[in-house]
């Protein structure tokens, strides 16, 4: 079965649904060198460029979610979900895939659909506390699904449950720089403690406010900021720096490609709380403030953030306090060493660092399994 192992991953939307799709593709690789693998994702979305990037051939289907605000687009809406059907059930039949996957996301729901009615196992990845409702909706026939948090048999049975932790990004685990150099890198000076603020590519909206509202209090703080403002933010943030003053203990950019670097630079990190980002913390083991997005489905990102800060691994600070509460306590936090290991040590016991490995092993298993 290893001579002609052939596998599907499905899904995307977000790095958090990609990120640990393109690892479990890895560490399959790693296992069985001559693996076949197929993405299939949705047009027009971002595992359309990322999956290629690095190394895969990716097929997309028309498939989107529904618009509440304009309920006429749902006519198209609903007709590209049916040609996604009929699309999925054509990629499954020729690739002849012995396992399919799925990791959350639009096209994930079609492609394991298809799977299913053609007696192929479908193995799950959920990365949130909360279910989505495409894997809720699969997990009625899927063989195993692989979670990253306890307490998911209110949504998934429990005898298909297996607690394997989020996959993360392994160029994250490979870098190698030192502290001092990673601070230098940014132009910034490594017997300083440092606090890296993001809120993903795009950037987070009350995140960066609560940056442009503190400014004096930043600049006064002693302690030195990376602050990844986000592409769609950029540009206004720029100017209203110009006109504000940007101080010199604050280095600001569009997008952090290597975060490796910016990790090993930091003390004390601010972030939305999106699975895959929790899961990146855990492992390296960074102090962190979580402000979770009030703009995702049934608020999951505060679900994940209360199950670190219930545990002490974690800060949570709410959207709406961000703006008064959120440079305050870096600064704070970050001047408290002690906060800073009880945080760190709290976070690295709940990382899982063999997440991709294992559910690599799991899907071999499956496909061993699956009669001819």
């Amino acid at each position: 079965m290893k001579d002609d192992l052939r596998v599907i991953i499905s899904g995307g939307g977000t790095g958090g649904h990609i990120f640990p799709a393109i690892s479990i593709a890895n560490a399959l690789k790693a296992l069985v060198p001559q693996v076949k693998i197929l993405f299939v994702g949705a047009e027009g979305r971002m595992e359309m460029k990322r999956v290629p990037e690095a190394g895969y051939e990716i097929k997309g289907l028309p498939v989107s979610g529904l618009d509440r605000n304009h309920v006429l687009k749902n006519i198209k809406v609903v007709y590209h979900a049916m040609v996604s059907i009929v699309k999925a059930r054509k990629i499954v039949r020729d690739f002849r895939p012995q396992v399919v996957v799925g990791v959350g996301g639009y096209a994930s729901g079609p492609t394991l659909k298809a799977a299913e009615g053609m007696g192929i196992p479908t193995l799950l990845q959920e990365q949130n506390s909360y279910a989505g409702v495409t894997n809720k909706m699969l997990s009625k026939k899927a063989q195993m699904i692989c979670v990253a948090y306890e307490g998911m048999e209110k949504f998934f049975p429990a005898d298909k449950i297996l607690l394997t932790g989020n996959p993360v990004r392994q160029e994250l685990l490979d870098a190698k720089v030192s502290r001092d150099l990673a601070v230098k890198s940014f132009g910034l000076e490594p017997q300083r403690k440092t606090v890296l603020i993001i809120g993903g590519s795009l950037g987070a909206r009350s995140i960066n406010q609560s940056v442009l509202s503190q400014l004096s209090l930043v600049a006064q703080s002693g302690v030195q900021f990376i602050w990844q403002t986000g592409r769609y933010y950029s540009e206004q943030i720029q100017a209203d720096l110009a006109r504000l003053g940007k101080p010199d203990n604050l280095h600001v950019c569009e997008f952090i490609k290597d975060m490796g670097k910016a990790y090993r630079a930091a003390d004390l990190v601010i972030s939305r709380a999106g699975a895959g980002s929790i899961s990146e913390l855990c492992l390296l083991q960074k102090a962190c403030i979580l402000i979770p997005s009030p703009n995702v489905a049934e608020d999951h990102q505060t679900k994940n953030a209360r199950a670190l800060a219930d545990r002490d691994a974690a800060i949570l600070i709410t959207d709406a306090e961000a703006p008064m509460m959120m440079i305050p306590k870096a600064v704070d936090t970050v001047n408290n060493p002690e906060k800073l290991v009880q945080l760190s040590r709290n976070a690295a016991k709940l990382a899982q660092p063999d997440a991709a490995r294992v559910i690599a092993e799991k899907i071999i298993q499956l496909a061993q399994n699956k009669p001819h």
